[in-house]
């Protein structure tokens, strides 16, 4: 992996990570489309880089994430992160092969945008409007949701997360911005996770891969600001449909070109 692809990857991690559109998905096709090397490091990297954009929703929610005059903040966070990683470290193996398959990601693709057309019509009932009335029930109900991102890879953590919200009565803004808190817990594990696993098998990164993975993280980091900026404005004025739209059209435009051998498995 060159250090230009480095950046491309980085710069769809830092947009997409917090749309409900996938930022996996988009990395692998990324991958896939420019024959980007598979190897362990890039895998890592694809992972690593969404700490970067993470640290974004930290900065932007700086006053939210720093208040331990509000425990119960914390308290909601650790309740919903439980689910995910129980279930991401009994299903690791899995979660592996499925990211490594184009096919079954596309797939995914087309059948989440289908859901987001309706979704905005399916849940009209609003309880919660603030994210600060979402309870510890709810933000455990939420994080079962993010469960899904985890067994389908290339629904979009961002998609299950929102509309599992949604579903249980809060309103888009809201879901939108827990969902953004609970990126932050969610990808530190993920990260943390796979840094002692990759130093495990292949040992203490090299000083060029240290600076790719510093340019990655911020290139995201940056990008990510924007999208998050963008799609809070967007979505209480326009919601999901858009979303739904241009996931099909992505996922079939990567099932025609796998079957013509552009992208190959």
């Amino acid at each position: 992996m060159t250090t230009l692809q480095a950046i491309l990857i980085a710069i769809i991690e830092g947009l997409t990570e917090f749309l409900p559109i996938s930022s996996t998905a988009h990395m692998v096709i990324t991958s896939a489309l420019f024959n980007i090397s598979t190897d362990d490091f890039t895998k890592y990297f694809e992972i690593c880089i969404q700490f970067g954009a993470i640290l974004s929703v930290v900065v932007l929610y700086f006053k939210k994430f720093i208040n331990f005059k509000n425990p119960m903040f914390y308290v909601k966070l650790i309740l919903a992160i439980i689910p995910s990683l129980i279930l991401g470290f009994l299903l690791n193996d899995f979660i592996d092969d499925n990211l490594e398959n184009p096919t079954f990601i596309a797939v995914i693709m087309v059948l989440g945008g289908i859901l987001l057309l309706f979704v905005d019509k399916i849940f009209t009932k609003v309880e919660v409007d603030d994210e600060q009335h979402i309870d510890n029930k709810l933000a455990f109900k939420v994080g079962l949701f993010q469960c899904l991102a985890i067994v389908f890879p290339g629904l979009s953590r961002s998609a299950a997360t929102i509309i599992g919200g949604m579903s249980q009565k809060i309103s888009r803004n809201a879901a939108a911005e827990f969902s953004f808190f609970l990126a932050v817990p969610t990808m530190f594990a993920a990260t943390a996770y796979k840094t002692l696993k990759y130093v495990k098998v292949n040992g203490m990164f090299t000083p060029d891969q240290l600076i790719t993975l510093g340019i990655g993280n911020i290139a995201a980091f940056l990008v990510a600001i924007l999208a998050i900026k963008f799609f809070i404005g967007f979505v209480k004025t326009k919601g999901f449909k858009v979303f739904g739209y241009y996931r099909i059209a992505l996922g079939m435009t990567v099932l025609i070109l796998i079957a013509a051998g552009v992208i190959t498995q």
